[in-house]
């Protein structure tokens, strides 16, 4: 549970990171109430200033708390999945200071009394920040726009039919003209439903388990498709999980013709592939599939390059009676709020990027994409932090997640990178009830 904004802390012996601003030192760091108020290389290497409350921090990475642009919080209506407690329990565990919402909820975010709900919502609860997105479409039914007007001045942070894809391309050309006129932001699920109809991956391993497979060209057309929309309306578009090769390329090829076009992808799409499915196993049942190691490395060599902008988890909490069944009946998703830092640190720690550039996707990038005051060190932010040890080895373990659902499709798998206290607003959130 939260507890008060304390007065003045002090942050010492830390190692201090900022992607936003390329830092990465030795030094200190000085909160007041709920805002930073001082940091700087080699601060409180002498002494911490007097009257302030220290916390030693032991040498461990001090940075921004993460900015998790994609989850499914269930609440309202599937609470007995994940609810806004739960979750942020979940995501302060895994130093998530922020994390934004997905509108197919029940009922859906499509008008300004569900929005302000889910503001309300947080703050009773007071762990992580919680923002929303509204639907793009009314009842997320994809053939009439929602008040998008409306839902803007209520707090949505942008529009999207969340899983769901906006198949239609009279629907998609006008959403995306109406958000260009008011510089709002678009976000899609990059799959043709009409392709899209299989439960993993198509190919050989599909073939051989003898499951129904969903061919990559399912996100590839839509993207090719909407790469045409944007061109023809100037809107600014998000791709969510891009999961192949070519949507990488898609991506690419549109941001060097000028296009205001940017997208994301979850851990799982550059950690894993589509063999964890193995025997039938349903926690590697998410959407868009698991693919193959070709197009793992490809997303891989795309957050090395800068062409995908963000991670995100893609937190889709599903509970025992709706992933414990057979392959093709189980529900897509996994949960990934807990391991969202340290299976990116994963791209630090091979190799593909440094530390602050791994940072970077998780905190400033999504920051910056949904226009939050969040992400970075600066004096005058709020003090939402994280400390965490990037090279503390942890073994995943589904069923001790603080999440209600336990579908981790890292289940069993090893992993570098802890989290050792999460801060919101000057307040420690985790580890629970201490300062």
């Amino acid at each position: 549970m939260a507890i008060d904004t304390p007065g003045r802390v002090a942050y010492v012996n830390a190692r201090l990171l900022d992607p936003a601003s390329g830092l990465d030192a030795p030094g200190g760091l000085l909160t007041e109430g709920e805002h930073i108020v001082h940091f700087a290389p080699g601060l409180f290497l002498d002494r911490p200033p007097v009257g302030a409350t220290v916390i030693d921090c032991g040498g461990a990475c001090l940075a921004p708390g993460l900015v998790d642009m994609r989850t499914q919080l269930r609440e309202p209506g599937q609470e007995h999945k994940e609810s806004f407690k739960s979750a942020g329990r979940a995501a302060v565990a895994g130093g998530v200071t922020s994390m934004v919402g997905l509108p197919n909820t029940h009922p859906v975010i499509d008008d300004e009394a569900a929005v302000e709900f889910v503001a309300r919502r947080a703050r009773l609860i007071g762990l992580a920040k919680v923002f929303t997105y509204a639907a793009a479409t009314k009842g997320l039914d994809g053939r009439e726009l929602a008040e998008i007007g409306l839902l803007r001045q209520a707090g949505a942070l942008a529009f999207t039919d969340g899983v769901q894809a906006i198949a239609d391309a009279q629907v998609m050309r006008r959403l995306l003209a109406y958000a260009a006129s008011h510089d709002l932001l678009v976000i899609q699920h990059p799959e043709e439903p009409s392709l899209a109809t299989g439960v993993m991956n198509a190919g050989e391993m599909a073939t051989r388990l003898g499951l129904s497979g969903t061919p990559r060209e399912a996100e590839i057309i839509l993207l090719e498709r909407d790469m045409r929309l944007v061109a023809m309306t100037g809107a600014r578009y998000h791709a969510a999980h891009v999961s192949t090769a070519e949507s990488v390329e898609i991506i690419r090829k549109a941001k060097a013709q000028g296009l205001r076009v940017t997208c994301d992808t979850a851990p799982f799409y550059f950690a894993l592939n589509e063999l964890e499915v193995g025997d039938y196993r349903t926690f590697a049942k998410l959407s868009p599939p698991l693919r193959s190691e070709a197009d793992r490395q490809a997303i891989v060599a795309g957050l090395a390059d800068g062409t995908i902008d963000a991670v995100a988890s893609d937190h889709c909490p599903q509970d025992q009676d709706t992933k414990r069944q057979p392959f093709n009946l189980a529900e897509f998703g996994g949960i990934g709020l807990e391991t969202l830092l340290a299976v990116t640190l994963k791209l630090a720690h091979a190799g593909h990027m440094t530390l602050l550039d791994a940072l970077d996707l998780l905190t400033r990038a999504p920051a910056d994409l949904l226009g939050l005051d969040a992400g970075r060190l600066r004096t005058g932010a709020p003090a939402d932090l994280v400390i965490f040890d990037p090279d503390k080895p942890w073994k995943v373990v589904a069923d001790t997640m603080r999440s209600k659902s336990k579908n981790s499709p890292f289940d069993g798998h090893l992993v570098q990178g802890k989290v050792i206290r999460t801060v919101v607003d000057g307040r420690t959130v985790f580890p629970e009830g201490t300062l």
